[in-house]
């Protein structure tokens, strides 16, 4: 019997800083201005948002089933637990799903389809409300699973788009790439749809809170260090207009050659290419070309932005190291990697291997052998 109360104590203090640290993280989004976490980095104020609410509803879910822990009857606690499980269907799941979606950032995806495919556990549960039975749950989770599955299947060809669209149209990568987020964010949910499957127990309990803290600990800090890369009203429209003249005729002739000496004279004489996190909003800016013009003129030499920017940066490396070791200058790789444009140097490490199709440690080898 002490066991047992000792027990229950410690899970409803586990359970009581979940709650907690869901409410901090929500009030922390919704009234700090500042970015704690990085200060140079402006996070989407959409994303910022929908995860605010997504922390409180995580904390008025916990809030609900808190009242679990003191009930006797059996019949009060299935009932708590049964609307729980609806609330879970109509706020917490679909939320959890939009979040990875408003993650990309390339273009607004509708949202109305999540709560297509949530309306069968949404029926299930209300269902399992008014009978006050459990017989839909095995049904429930396999629906999940297969949910689960699908949502995965979905978010793999959206990273795909997303990723194309980062590279026609952003030099630096840095804190805009979601994959990672989406590869973690899925196992956790695959983890806890397994746990669901195969217990129901203490084991269960615990899990789900661990899951939890970890979900609402890395949400927040994803949400904080990716960058917003939303598109102004202004470019947005003239990015509308353009968009029908290149489907329906493309690029005049003497447009398209114009552009490859105007990058000559407006980004690779003048270094323009080194400027840290140069977008191909800006460039075409520069040499007063439409984007989308420039970006199907490096479609068209089997480029995207990313790659040509990326080129010009490590031919620069390569010219700025070759002046330093002929003139018996000190200087270390990050050094030259930081005034060729690039701010991290893993960036530059991979850039400069699928480039020069070796590290940049072993072609300073050969060079110095």
């Amino acid at each position: 019997m002490y066991d047992q109360i000792r027990e229950d104590f410690f899970f409803i203090m586990i359970y009581s800083a979940v709650t907690t640290t869901a409410l901090m993280a929500s009030c922390y989004l919704l009234f700090r201005r500042g970015n704690a976490f990085a200060p140079d980095i402006t996070p989407p104020a959409r994303l910022r948002r929908w995860t605010a609410v997504f922390f409180a509803l995580i904390a008025l879910n916990h809030i609900w089933y808190l009242p679990l822990f003191w009930l006797t009857s059996d019949e009060d606690i299935e009932m708590a637990d049964l609307v729980g499980g609806l609330l879970d269907c109509i706020v917490i799941i679909p939320l959890a799903i939009a979040l990875l979606i408003v993650m990309l950032q390339d273009r607004r995806r509708p949202l109305w389809p999540v709560a297509v495919v949530m309306a069968p556990l949404i029926v299930g549960s209300v269902n399992s409300v008014a009978t006050r039975s459990y017989a839909f749950l095995p049904i429930a989770y396999a629906y999940f699973l297969l949910m689960c599955i699908g949502l995965i299947i979905y978010m793999v060809r959206a990273l795909r788009q997303y990723g194309s669209w980062l590279r026609d149209n952003y030099a630096d990568l840095e804190h805009k790439e979601v994959w990672q987020s989406f590869a973690i964010l899925a196992i956790m949910l695959l983890v806890f749809a397994a746990y669901a499957f195969v217990s129901e127990g203490p084991v269960f309990q615990y899990a789900m809170q661990l899951i939890l803290f970890v979900l609402i600990y890395y949400l927040l800090w994803r949400v904080e260090t990716l960058s917003d890369l939303s598109i102004p009203d202004k470019d947005a429209a003239e990015d509308t207009v353009s968009t029908e003249n290149v489907e329906d005729n493309g690029p005049s002739l003497s447009i398209r050659n114009k552009i490859r000496p105007l990058l000559k004279q407006h980004c690779e004489d003048p270094l323009l290419y080194t400027q840290y996190d140069l977008t191909l909003s800006q460039l075409a800016q520069t040499i007063g070309i439409n984007r989308l013009y420039i970006s199907q003129h490096f479609s068209s030499q089997g480029l995207t932005y990313n790659m040509y920017i990326n080129s010009l940066r490590i031919q620069h490396f390569i010219s700025l190291y070759r002046e330093a070791t002929a003139a018996h200058q000190p200087i270390t790789a990050q050094q030259l990697a930081y005034e060729s444009g690039f701010r991290s140097y893993n960036t530059f490490s991979v850039a400069f291997k699928k480039i020069m199709g070796m590290t940049a440690t072993e072609w300073m080898r050969n060079v110095a052998e």
